[in-house]
This record gives structure tokens, sequence and C-alpha cells, in this order.
């Protein structure tokens, strides 16, 4: 009888594990998990800090007795492979209860020890605890120093698992303070973008602390890089994480790594050595945007990856599609406000030096006629070389799912940009428009790929502004009088059209709120034989980057001065 070794459990081993009982019944499969939990919702574990899931138990999806009785598995929890001698086609497995070590051979061994958390920071000894969230006992830990009487916390980290845990210490009632890297949480995100994360964060009295990091843990808190010092009675460390590769690259193992430090491993999940496969976290993937090897840890991969290691052992590569690259497609609720991201970003693609086409719409979810319909900010990334789609960023609330995921699948498929604008999507004004927000945003991917309108960033305006563009608000006075750009010469869309205002000499910017209006006044002053612009994405993305610099700004001022 064939014998499968699977090391590590959750999602990509436990994938791989009852795919292959499914696929062959006389096949042994042994799971070494050195955790107590094999199969547990680890996606869960924040919600169930704050409340919102509030059974314990839910988090367990299975346990090695049920796993035992229906896929006939040998799970062994607190058990720890300490070595892989790939010669001998042997793991060397202790058992942390008793020490004792046993050895297992195997016809396959398919690895899956995920990411560990990068070092803590440094640490007094009388210092507050730091803890992560990431198994079944970590959130044991943090609800127990909770039910203690912790009032405050630091969260260390704006990424996913940052933020999830700053909305759910915030329900719970707790004062948290976020100390983040970046100049912005949530680095997929783009600076305009992410204006609305910060303010979501600020209605909800979260204290940010932006561009600046935990520099020691003391008695009382922590203190931090800028000279800052927080009190908390418990810190969430949140940082991120590394693959877990010290058993592959163990000289008995003697697999190769990749590039980025991950399991090097071929569209199969094989690793150099034929016989043992890799996936998960450890494991590199190929990125959909760049075609080069990259780290992208998202549970979905890991499930189908453990599911293509299961087919490749029962069934032979012949048989089995070769993965495809990773899009990197994320969604993330933060409060009421819900975040998606789906490719490269614009900070990114500029990084890279790669040309890039930048589009942004401000749809509503459904039918604006309809009671409950919310805006929504979309942002599209274009190849201009072939109006491929290199990325998307959507943040919203209701209905920004199922566009991320309409645009996920379009960059999977190579739709093109243009080519948005012709999906048929399901409406009914409860749901959706007519013109879907997909659509919209397809129709300024060709009107800009066809040069029908030229377009501005906001990024880009003051360099205009102060090469000689007047800047024309199209909005009506009353849109104008809630807020506007310093500077921009107030006129009405429909008093453009009129005629009623002499048009300064030299090169006109125009905008609206969002960009639709601003689009047909750059007609109208196109057609009369004006050099015009429209603004992307008008206003609210023009004040939604403000928003976001502007906190960078005071966030880097405000740290000099407590560093001097």
């Amino acid at each position: 009888m064939p014998r499968t070794v699977i090391v590590g459990g959750v999602a990509g081993g436990m994938s791989a594990a009852t795919r292959l009982r499914r696929l062959d019944d006389d096949h042994e499969i042994v799971v070494v998990e050195r955790g107590p939990y094999v199969s547990f919702a680890n996606c869960g574990l924040p919600y169930y800090v704050g409340g919102e899931i509030a059974d314990r138990s839910a988090l367990l999806v299975q346990t090695p007795d049920s796993l035992r009785s229906r896929f006939a598995l040998d799970v062994r929890v607190r058990h720890e492979v300490v070595r892989i001698d790939a010669a001998a086609h042997a793991v060397h497995v202790r058992d942390l209860d008793t020490d004792v070590v046993e050895t297992l051979v195997y016809d396959h061994l398919i690895l899956s020890p995920g990411s560990v958390p990068v070092d803590p920071p440094p640490a007094d000894d009388d210092a507050v605890p730091v803890l992560t969230l990431r198994t079944v006992d970590d959130v044991d830990r943090i609800v127990s120093r909770l039910d203690a009487g912790a009032t405050r916390a630091v969260v260390a980290g704006g990424g996913f698992i940052g933020l999830e845990a700053v909305e759910n210490l915030t329900r719970r009632g707790i004062r948290v303070s976020l100390v983040h890297r970046g100049a912005h949480p949530f680095r997929p995100l783009d600076a305009e973008m992410a204006g609305p994360l910060i303010e979501e964060l600020r209605q909800h009295d979260v204290d940010l602390h932006l561009s600046d990091e935990i520099s020691r843990v003391t008695s009382t808190g922590v203190a931090l890089a800028s000279g800052a010092r927080i009190d908390a009675e418990v810190v969430i460390d949140a940082r991120g994480t590394r693959p877990d590769t010290a058993l592959a690259a163990a000289a008995a193992a003697g697999l190769t790594l990749g590039p980025t430090g991950g399991i090097a491993v071929d569209p199969w999940q094989r690793t150099s050595d034929p016989r043992i496969l890799a996936v998960g976290d450890a494991v590199e993937k190929i990125d959909a945007v760049s075609g080069e090897a990259g780290l992208v840890t998202m549970a979905g991969l890991a499930n189908r990856h453990g599911r293509t290691a299961a087919d490749v052992i029962a069934l032979g590569t012949d048989a089995v599609d070769p993965a495809d690259a990773a899009t990197g497609v994320a969604i993330l609720r933060v409060f009421d406000l819900v975040i998606a991201s789906v490719g490269a970003g614009e900070a990114r693609l500029r990084a890279e030096h790669r040309p890039h086409r930048v589009l942004h719409t401000h749809p509503t979810d459904h039918a604006g006629y309809f009671p409950g319909a919310e805006r929504m900010a979309m942002k599209l990334l274009v190849d201009p070389a072939d109006d491929g789609i290199l990325g998307a960023q959507i943040v919203g609330g209701h209905g920004v799912d199922r566009r991320i995921d309409v645009l996920s699948l379009a960059m999977q498929t190579g739709v093109r940009a243009s080519r948005l604008a012709r999906l048929e999507l399901a409406y009914a004004p409860p749901f959706g428009s007519a013109k879907d927000a997909v659509n919209q945003i397809g129709y300024v991917a060709d009107n800009v790929r066809s040069g029908l309108t030229r377009t501005i960033q906001w990024h880009e305006l003051d360099a205009a502004i102060a090469g000689g563009a007047t800047v024309i608000d199209v909005r009506t006075p009353t849109e104008v009088a809630a807020g506007a750009i310093p500077g921009a010469l107030s006129i009405p869309l429909d008093s453009l059209r009129a005629g009623d205002v002499a048009l300064p000499d030299g090169p006109l910017v125009v905008h609206c709120q969002v960009g639709q209006r601003g689009h047909t006044a750059a007609r109208l002053l196109t057609a009369a034989g004006h050099d015009v612009r429209n603004l992307d994405g008008g206003y609210l993305t023009w004040l939604a980057g403000r928003t976001a610099t502007a906190t960078a700004t005071a966030t880097a001022t405000a740290t000099e001065g407590i560093r001097s």
C-alpha cells in the first residue's frame, strides 16, 4: 500500500489529504501537525476575538477523530517532523508529548508548513505580552487577556490580520492604537484608494501611528521609533510572516528555495525532488502580472494547490492541469468599509518601471434611484500596449465583492479592459445598474484607449497648474460649496455648453464629482478647439488622494518633531 506523509494541516495539507483519499481508497495517508488543531478556520480567528463568531467550537472545522472516521486518515497532532531524509524517502517525527521519535518511510511527501511570524520587537523583561493572531491557541491567549481586564491594545502592522484585529478589538470596547511602517494601511492599496480607509479608522477612534514602528515593548506599552510612547496592556504583532522553510532547506532534504525564499515548485507543485510536493504559504507562486516568482499567502490558493498535489500523486501530471499564475485577489472588511484588490497597484507598477494606464470611477452598487445605493471607488490599471488588465482596487460597501470577482475573472481569462464595457452582467435595481459598475469602468477604458478623452491623474494636477493650466469645476454651485479644489474656476456644465462664461487661454483641466460630467465637458471643449484634459475620477479621487498624502505628511512632521 503506498504511503503519503503530509506535513502540516489546515488549508493546504487537509485539502491534499481529503482529495487524495477521494481519489484512492487504498492509500495510507498520514498527516503530521505540530499544533493541537489540524483543521481550523484561521481566517475566522479575529472575528471570534470581536465576538461576531460567538462559539469557539465553530472555528474547529474537523478533528483527528472525525477525519479518521470519514476519510480513514492517520492524523497526528502535537507531532513534529524534525528531519526529512530525502535519500531514504523518510521523515523523522517527534511526539511533542512523549519526546519519542519515529521514522516514517514515504512514497510521496507533501509539505504544507505554512509561514512563521517575523521576529518580535525587542522587549523588556517585564514587558506587556506580545501576541500573534494565527492559531486557536493565539486567540485563546488574546481573549484571556481581554477577559482579565485589558482596556488598551497596540496592533503592529496594517495588513489583513492587523486591520481585522483593529476592527474586532474596537468592537469589544478596547482602545486601539495601530502602528504601521507604511504611509497608509493595507499596502496593496494606492494612496488615493487608502484615503477612505484612513477616514474609516478615524471615525472609529483608532489611534493611528503611520510611518512609524515599535522600537521596544515595555512594562506599560510600547516605545516607537519616532520617540512616541503608547500605553497598552497587550500588543498584537501582525507585522507579517516569512515562509517556514527550515525543513525544506536542511541539507538532508536538499530542496531548492526560490529567489523570494519560498520553496520552489513546478506548475504541478513538485519540488526539486519529484517525490516531494509542497503547497501553501511556504511555496512560491508565479505572479500573473510579472510572470516571476512571488509569495502570495491566500487560503484559496493553498486549497487549490493542495488538491493539485493530491491529483498529481494519484493520477500523474498528464491528467492534471498545471497551476495558474496567481492574481492575488483579496477582500477585507474594516468596520463598515469593504476593500478589495487584484493584481498590481500603481505604486508597484511605477517601482517596476512598467508602462500603465490609470482609470478611476465612482459608481453606486445598484441603481441610484433604488433605496440604499452606496457609492464605491474603483481603480483599474491597464497595459497601454495591449489593453490588458494589470490590476484593480475597489473601496466601498455593498457590491464590492461581486465586482472584484468579475475583474479577477476577466484578468485571469484575458478579457481586455475595453471589453469590460460589453460584459453581460445580472441586473435588477436592488442589485446593480443597467450599466453595471464593471461596464462603466470599461466605458472609461475604451474612451481613453481610443483617444476620445485625455485624462490627468490627481497627483499630476499641481504640476499641470504650475505649468499654466486652468482648472474648471463643472459641478453645481451646491457641490462646489461643499468642497472644491483651491483655485478652480466654477462653471457648471450647463453654463459651459451655453457659452455664458468666457474661458481663459491655455490648457484646461475640467472636473466634476466623479468624472462623468467632466468627460462630457472635455468632449464639448475639445470640439471647440481647446486643449483640455479630464481629471480622472473627479473631485472624489482628488480628495481621497489628498487625505492620504496629508495624513502621511502630518505623521512625518510629527515624527520628526518628536525625534528632534
